[in-house]
């Protein structure tokens, strides 16, 4: 039965649909993305589910051609005006990452080993090339045996991240909503309206969903050729693709919204992030949880402190400020699918949705395209040189 494409898909797909319901349910207490990672770890520990459901249902490897292409959308969905003013949630991303970091090394170590503390810090304040450099240098140095553990960390740190995120952001929202909201409305519809007639002016045959669709994959496909030359990660070449596309009337705003594929393509992608908890196994969870744990604990609380001092700096709400930072624990797709679940429980009606949706969405992305990518990278690539 589980060899059939269709119907592995339709389980795996059955577990995001389930997080979607109890997202609803539970006014985005619980988060879609946390319901549908634990459920897909319990089924497998139980034997629900084969070893091997991830291969037989396809959509996983097909959610990796998409990466690139929803990153680009993300860029699409960002203005340059927007992203000027959002240099404050890089500096908080940073300040998050700085604090984990020496959180971890300084309280970690010293119980366990730096060894064990650096294998944490890297997917901790990162995401996927984090955790592969960390496993790197680990197999380079003949300790196999640890690479469980930030595999661990990886697969396991969306567990506080999202569901704290979840918490802090409608607290902003409530805020945004009853202070800020109509000041921010008109100027929003405005530069929506400019966008939309710059585009129609200058690319009419862009009016193509197929064609445009097409030409995202082909800057998809330029960004890793040139990320291979460069050593630049290829999501930020995909950002910004996206955002100089929208600039220069190549897309739409919210390019893959309005040519319909947005949803299938996230579906995908989300899959992928379930499957990075398909190897964990309960004796691996049982032998490293006192270190997962504790590293998980001390990193949250470093990136909290650090997002705290940023946002005192820069003159943020802690409210605004601490879900920016703790995109560090969970990255893409998870910061979308957050904003998406607070806007939709938060607002009274479409517009308080919509502008919820683009107040909270901004600063989410860029704080998460910093620690993610350029900043765990750097961080993890400089840490492991010290690791002997």
């Amino acid at each position: 039965m589980w060899s059939e494409p269709i119907i592995s898909a339709t389980a795996l797909f059955a577990l995001i649909a389930l997080g979607e319901v109890i997202s609803t349910l539970s006014k985005a207490r619980i988060p879609m993305l946390l319901t549908a990672m634990v459920s897909f770890l319990l089924l497998k520990w139980f034997g629900v589910f084969p070893k091997n459901i991830l291969d037989s249902a396809v959509i996983p490897s097909l959610g990796a051609l998409a990466i690139a292409p929803a990153i680009m959308h993300m860029g699409t969905m960002m203005p340059l005006a927007t992203l000027k003013k959002q240099w404050k949630a890089v500096v908080i991303s940073i300040f998050g990452i700085i604090g984990s970091t020496i959180a971890i090394l300084v309280i970690v170590s010293p119980i366990y080993s730096f060894r064990i503390a650096a294998s944490g810090v890297g997917p901790i304040s990162g995401g996927i090339v984090a955790l592969l450099i960390t496993i790197d240098k680990l197999k380079e140095l003949h300790l196999g045996y640890l690479i469980v553990l930030p595999a661990l960390v990886q697969g396991l740190q969306g567990v506080i991240g999202l569901p704290l995120s979840s918490i802090i952001m409608k607290r902003y929202s409530k805020h945004f909503l009853e202070n800020e909201y109509n000041s921010t409305e008109e100027a929003a519809k405005v530069e929506e309206e400019q966008q939309s007639l710059s585009i129609h002016d200058r690319f009419p045959i862009l009016q193509n969903d197929i064609l445009r669709l097409f030409i995202m994959f082909v800057l998809a496909s330029l960004a890793f050729l040139i990320g291979e030359v460069t050593h630049i990660h290829y999501s930020l070449i995909s950002l910004a693709f996206g955002i100089i596309g929208l600039k220069l009337g190549l897309f739409q705003q919210a390019e893959l919204e309005k040519n319909k594929s947005f949803s299938l393509i996230l579906v995908m992608i989300m899959l992928i992030v379930i499957g990075s908890m398909g190897d964990v196994t309960p004796h691996d969870l049982w032998h490293h949880l006192p270190a997962i744990l504790l590293i998980l604990l001390i990193g949250t609380i470093g990136i909290l402190i650090g997002g705290a001092i940023a946002a005192k700096l820069i003159g943020w709400r802690y409210s605004k400020a601490l879900p920016v930072a703790l995109t560090a624990l969970y990255g893409f797709p998870g910061d979308f699918m957050l904003c998406e679940e607070v806007s939709r429980t938060m607002a009274k009606n479409k517009k308080e949705r919509e502008a919820l949706f683009k107040e909270l969405l901004s600063p989410m992305l860029i704080g998460g395209f910093t620690s993610v990518t350029v900043a765990s990278v750097l961080l993890t690539g400089i840490l492991m040189n010290f690791m002997k």
